[in-house]
């Protein structure tokens, strides 16, 4: 019997500009097994993985004393044995597949790529294959599919797409990079099930890239932690989790999701409703033709909901439910086609332009994504000065006191303050957004997903800075996610939003611990889950069935 390892590497080292971002790592991973690798934004952890297949930028470079694949040397493979090696021996499921199709391309002709390289089949036989394929990844009616781009699918359908192409060459190894980060819980579940399960039937192994420690204990055989380039901690998943061995290992673990206390609800109840929606609807007409419109799209149905000051209202919900429609229509930026929305209990669309202008001024957002919501041609200082140039009573030196102030209050200080939005950290930006969002004290703020691209301890840092500057000001805040490990942090009430309904809502423990709808109970399923253990360890808690 032959026991080599299906990949071996030894002292992999990935450098830029002479600097080891991966220093000497050396690993192996057996026919068939799962392994995650985990670690940080920076961890090195994707370069070491693209190295495998020679998928670096032309500035990095790599260099083992010795790297092997099925029992062939791959350490100094030629360009043309490389692109051999990809897809057939070696296939890669990137993060983000709207970036990694091609938008000028159909789904049939970049499935088709793959099985022309690196197969003898007739195109009768391809196009089979393929249809074959988009049915197993959960695609219906894929032949309908093959003649469509990228842009009119949905990032679950982008992301089965991406599993199909990689699958057909059936690779013995599969590296999956941060496969389910941007897809909401539900999503997220059924493509982790399905890679998982096709890969089994192959007799595939799996390399998971991760920063979600707890998405992947459900799925992998054995964990391997990196920090700053360098392998601090592996072993199997089980052991690992019930005793790790590296502090970094134990931080990542500790930032893992925990509960908040249950709120006082009569302090709640008495507060102020800060907005209050009555009956809202919100239709999205579809495009114009022959003197009509085509079919409407009735993306918000008949909600009706508060929000108190010094209260976190979650809204939760899978990509397309509406809860980022309702959102934008609370921050101004939509118009219902019906119901009222009130502020301090007027109707701001029909109490004048002087109570919408206020409203504007008091309700800000944080968006999803800071990077591409910062101005990248301002300083911080200046971002975090512009919203104030419309309050009458600031002078230039309040304005600066203010700016100092607020920089020092989202934990950030004021060398920060001459960067420019590109020189920050993806925490550090969303920590600027906050500042922003706050410098003017609001009486209301958005927060849409504004932790889903975050490590899971810089995740923990924004919602712990976001709860203890509710407490000092009291602003009430509309927290829209997908992520229910978020919400149990810093929710007092859940609102579950389903094809434009809110179906459930309640205090946070109750919708937690005893939802009424089956949708959120599959929700909560979906949700990865580590059980603390009294020796200070985690194990992995079983999903119901």
């Amino acid at each position: 019997m032959n026991n080599a390892p299906l990949l071996s590497v030894n002292q992999l080292r990935v450098s830029v500009a002479d600097r080891d971002v991966v220093k000497g790592i050396s690993f192996e991973l057996q026919e068939r097994e799962v392994l995650a690798v985990v670690g940080e934004s920076g961890s090195g952890k994707t370069l070491a993985m693209r190295s495998l297949i020679d998928l670096l930028p032309v500035s990095v470079s790599a260099e083992a004393v010795s790297m092997t694949f099925d029992g062939q040397d791959i350490n100094h493979l030629s360009p043309e044995q490389c692109r051999m090696l990809r897809g057939a021996g070696i296939g890669m499921i990137f993060q983000e597949p709207m970036t990694s199709l091609n938008p000028a391309l159909t789904i049939g002709q970049q499935l088709e790529e793959g099985l022309v390289l690196h197969t003898d089949l007739s195109q009768q036989a391809r196009r089979a294959k393929i249809i074959a394929m988009l049915e197993r990844v959960g695609l219906m009616q894929a032949e309908n599919l093959l003649g469509k781009y990228p842009h009119e699918f949905s990032g679950g359908m982008r992301q089965r797409v991406m599993i199909a192409s990689v699958m057909l060459l059936e690779p013995k190894l599969i590296i999956a990079d941060e496969p389910t980060t941007a897809l909401d819980v539900l999503v997220q579940h059924e493509v982790m099930e399905l890679m998982l399960a096709l890969t089994a039937q192959k007799g595939s192994a799996v390399i998971l890239i991760s920063h979600d420690l707890s998405m992947v204990a459900n799925y992998a055989s054995r964990i391997m932690v990196m920090e700053n380039g360098e392998i601090v901690e592996q072993n199997k998943t089980v052991e690992l989790l019930a005793s790790p061995q590296h502090p970094y290992t134990r931080r990542l673990l500790e930032a893992l999701p925990v509960r908040k206390p249950a709120p006082d609800r009569q302090k709640l109840l008495a507060a102020e409703s800060i907005i209050v929606l009555k009956n809202i609807n919100i239709h999205y007409h579809g495009r114009k033709a022959w003197f009509r419109f085509a079919q409407s799209t009735h993306a918000v149905k008949d909600v009706s909901f508060n929000v108190r000051s010094g209260e976190t209202v979650a809204l939760v919900g899978a990509s397309g439910s509406g809860k980022t429609t309702l959102g934008k229509l609370i921050a101004g930026t939509l118009a219902a086609s019906s119901g009222e929305m009130l502020f301090r209990g007027l109707n701001v669309n029909t109490k004048g332009k002087a109570l919408a202008r206020d409203w504007r001024r008091q309700c800000q957002m944080i968006q999803q994504d800071p990077f591409s919501s910062l101005n990248p041609r301002m300083q911080i200082s200046q971002i975090l000065e512009e919203p104030l140039l419309l309050v009458d009573t600031m002078n230039k030196s309040a304005r600066s006191a203010r700016v100092r102030e607020v920089i020092n209050e989202v934990g950030l200080g004021e060398l920060f303050l001459n960067r420019y939005p590109h020189q920050l950290s993806g925490g550090q930006r969303q920590r600027v957004a906050i500042a922003r969002a706050i410098i003017r004290r609001p009486l209301f703020i958005v927060a849409d997903e504004p932790t889903s691209a975050l490590d899971m301890t810089v995740q923990k840092q924004i919602l712990v800075l976001l709860k203890s500057l509710q407490e000092s000001y009291q602003f009430a805040c509309l927290f829209i996610t997908h992520d229910l490990g978020a919400v149990e942090q810093i929710a007092d009430r859940i609102m579950v939003m389903d094809k434009g309904i809110i179906i459930e809502s309640g205090w946070s423990n109750d919708v937690l611990d005893a939802p009424t709808q089956s949708y959120t109970q599959r929700l909560i399923d979906c949700l990865p889950m580590l059980k603390p253990l009294a020796s200070g360890g985690y194990q992995v808690q079983k999903k119901s069935a």
